[in-house]
């Protein structure tokens, strides 16, 4: 027996926006919980939604390589 995938419902899926919904709020918790001066930013890419959390200020990126605010802060996504 062989398994033929329905690659279009996986991507439809993927970019509904429920999903993306749940990706965005995510990079919001962390965000909060790295604290000021980190934001998110989302786009959709070719295959998926994606999120980031980047350090926005000069205070926030010497914090995150002072003490790694964002490695650590990924927990309050789940």
């Amino acid at each position: 027996m062989k398994i033929k995938w329905n690659m279009a419902a996986f991507k439809a899926i993927r970019f509904d926006p429920t999903v993306v919904g749940v990706i965005n709020k995510a990079a919001a918790k962390i965000a909060a919980a790295a604290g000021d001066g980190y934001e998110t930013g989302a786009y959709a890419g070719a295959t998926r939604p994606r999120a980031s959390v980047i350090t926005a200020t000069y205070k926030a990126q010497r914090d995150n390589a002072k003490n790694n605010t964002l490695a650590r802060s990924i927990d309050a996504a789940r």
